[in-house]
C-alpha cells in the first residue's frame, strides 16, 4: 500500500488539487489528512467537499487545532491562529462543521501512528519541532500500548509546516534528517521514527511549493515532495474574500 499523507491543508484549493493530482502519480492506493483541513485560507467549503469525499472511498481524516476553532470560533481572542475561525465557520455548513467536529484526534494503520500535533496530550496541539519533542512525542505513543497486537513505532504528524524525520539511530535518542524532495528515505518497521509531513497549503520554509509525502508500507519507504502549484491564484483569493493580507504574503514567500 502507498499512502499519501497530507497535512495542514488550510483551505488551500490550488495546493490540494496539485498535491492530490501529484500523488496519482505516484500510484497511491489511500490518503490520510493529518488535520488542519481549513483555516487561513479561502476556499475552506471546496477543500472540506474533497477531503469528504475521499475519506467516503477509505481516506483517513484527523482533526487539528484549525478544525477545532471552525467549529467553535475562539471568543474574546485575537491571535494570528484565531484570525480565520469565525470567517471559516460562516462559510462552512452545517454538515461541514459537524464532520469537523466528529474527527479523531488519532488514527492507526499497521504500525503507523497518524496525529495532528504531539502524541503526547494531542488536545494541546504541542509542536514537535525539535528532537526533544520528537522523543516526547515517541514515548507517549509507546505508552499508548498494541493496537491489534502491533505496535505504533512510527508517528507522522503535522502542524509544525516543516518536513523532518526524527529517527532512532544506535543510541536511544532521536536524530533528526533532512530529506530530500523525492528521493525515499528507509523506515524499517522495528526502528523507530517521528515524521513531520509538512504543510500541504502554507509552507513556511521560504519555499512556495506545497508539501507532502508518500509512505509505501510494503517497501518501508518514506519519500517526502514538493508540488508546484498556482500560488499566486490561491493568494488572489484570500485577498478577494477579504481575509488578512499577512495570509496571502505567506503563501507568495513559503514564509
Amino acid at each position: 500500500m502507498r499512502l499519501a499523507l497530507l497535512s495542514d491543508l488550510h483551505a488551500n484549493r490550488q495546493a490540494l488539487s496539485a498535491c492530490l493530482a501529484h500523488a496519482r502519480t505516484q500510484g497511491v492506493d489511500c490518503h490520510a489528512f493529518l488535520g488542519d483541513l481549513v483555516g487561513y485560507g479561502a476556499d475552506p467549503v471546496w477543500v472540506m467537499e474533497q477531503v469528504m469525499a475521499l475519506q467516503a472511498q477509505g481516506a483517513l481524516v484527523i482533526q487539528g487545532n484549525h478544525d477545532a476553532m471552525a467549529v467553535t470560533p475562539p471568543q474574546g481572542e485575537v491571535s494570528m491562529g484565531s484570525s480565520t475561525a469565525d470567517w471559516t465557520h460562516r462559510q462552512l455548513g452545517a454538515d461541514h462543521r459537524r464532520f469537523l467536529a466528529d474527527l479523531p484526534l488519532t488514527a492507526s494503520l499497521e504500525h503507523l501512528l497518524l496525529v495532528h500535533a504531539s502524541a503526547d496530550k494531542p488536545e494541546t496541539w504541542r509542536y514537535v519541532d525539535s528532537e526533544r519533542a520528537a522523543s516526547v512525542c515517541l514515548d507517549a505513543a509507546r505508552s499508548r500500548g498494541t493496537v491489534a497486537g502491533v505496535v505504533q513505532n512510527h508517528i507522522l504528524v503535522g502542524h509544525v509546516h516543516h518536513q523532518t524525520l526524527y529517527y532512532q539511530g544506535a543510541g536511544r535518542d532521536l536524530m533528526p534528517f533532512k530529506p530530500t524532495v523525492g528521493v525515499g528515505v528507509p523506515v524499517p518497521r522495528l526502528r523507530a521514527c517521528v515524521a513531520t509531513v509538512g504543510s500541504v497549503g502554507q509552507p513556511r520554509d521560504g519555499d512556495p511549493r506545497a508539501m507532502y509525502a508518500v509512505y509505501d508500507l510494503a517497501a518501508g519507504r518514506l519519500t517526502f515532495h514538493r508540488v508546484a502549484y498556482d500560488h499566486a491564484a490561491a493568494a488572489a483569493a484570500i485577498r478577494q474574500a477579504g481575509l488578512p493580507e499577512f495570509f496571502a504574503q505567506r503563501l507568495e514567500t513559503g514564509r
